[in-house]
């Protein structure tokens, strides 16, 4: 009974932490907005997210439905068994819902939308019970210059062996107010989340990547 009592325990106290992450990162975002439509990729910085560094992304827009991991936390390396920096983010989806999801990714970039999704990972005898929340919130980008998303994954259960993906479970859609962002652009590079060097120096969980 007290081991039972103590999976139970152990759930929850992952679920809050889970859902304290995914309240800080979108908290975060919705700080940068204040009155405009979206913030811009270049006021994004690690401080403001550091208690979740490890489940936080950011993504690059590269052809229509189809985005790269340009920044990754450690998590999200976790659950593919490799490090996803320059993967499709459509890998961490099983192959029967990536039509999907690239037509929800595609929305998300026509219309700034937050994409909000409850995912469920393929069962197996080595691979048990797994789910995970995804959620991407769109940036202010220049023109001519890949459109880029920030990211939070939060996942509950064992990881198991190897490589996990995930079949879409639910979608909720939120079309962020279209107003003019031309005054808000920011002229950074394009993978220029500013991190510290206390925190690049001391092994961040978030990963730089340089796409050529």
């Amino acid at each position: 009974m007290l081991r039972i009592f103590e999976t139970g325990r152990d759930k929850v106290e992952a679920a809050l932490l889970n859902q304290s992450k995914m309240q800080l990162v979108r908290g975060y975002w919705e700080a940068l907005r204040q009155d405009r439509a979206i913030p811009t990729r270049a006021e994004i910085d690690a401080r403001g997210m550091a208690n979740a560094l490890e489940n936080v992304f950011l993504i690059e827009r590269i052809a229509p439905g189809q985005a790269r991991f340009r920044l990754a936390g450690t998590h999200l390396s976790e659950l593919m068994g490799m490090d996803v920096r320059g993967m499709p983010v459509s890998s961490l989806i099983e192959p029967n819902s990536r039509a999907r999801f690239s037509e929800l990714l595609e929305a998300s970039y026509d219309v700034p939308t937050v994409l909000d999704l409850r995912l469920e990972a393929e069962r197996s005898l080595s691979n048990p019970s797994l789910s995970a929340h995804l959620c991407i919130l769109p940036l202010a980008t220049i023109p001519g210059e890949p459109q880029i998303a920030l990211g939070c994954l939060v996942s509950a259960g064992n990881i198991g062996r190897g490589s996990r993906r995930f079949a879409i479970a639910s979608v909720v859609q939120e079309v962020v107010r279209t107003e003019s962002i031309t005054n808000e652009l920011g002229r950074g590079p394009a993978d220029s989340m500013r991190i510290p060097d206390s925190v690049s120096k001391t092994g961040s969980h978030l990963r730089l990547v340089h796409s050529r």
